[in-house]
């Protein structure tokens, strides 16, 4: 299993939160409302294409709706592969964030090692 790219990492894990109501909308507006800034839909469902190939991802369609003019939602779910490279993914930032505090960045760091 490979290492997630920070968008990759946060679409995981609002398909996951959502549960059975994860679909491009409700991503887009997860995203949108966790990280401040403004999620389109294609900057989605490229991701979640790519989540899906991968096996992170499983999807189907869901029931159609009047609404929707007819059409079904695609619905995401999250894999057991998926959720192991999220645990992975985890483990490694704690890791890396071990033993430093908000304290020593703004401490700022010594510029001459």
């Amino acid at each position: 299993m490979g290492m997630l790219s920070r968008t990759d990492e946060m679409i995981l894990l609002a398909v996951w939160r959502l549960k059975d109501n994860a679909y491009g909308v409700t991503i887009a507006e997860m995203l949108t409302r966790t990280s401040g800034k403004k999620w389109i839909l294609g900057a989605v469902y490229v991701p979640l294409e790519r989540l899906e190939k991968k096996k992170y991802l499983s999807s189907g369609l869901g029931k159609s709706s009047k609404k929707r003019g007819g059409r079904s939602k695609r619905l995401y779910k999250l894999t057991k592969d998926g959720l192991d490279i999220l645990i992975k993914t985890k483990t490694r930032e704690q890791s890396i964030w071990m033993d430093i505090s908000l304290s020593h960045l703004e401490k700022g760091y010594d510029t001459k090692n």
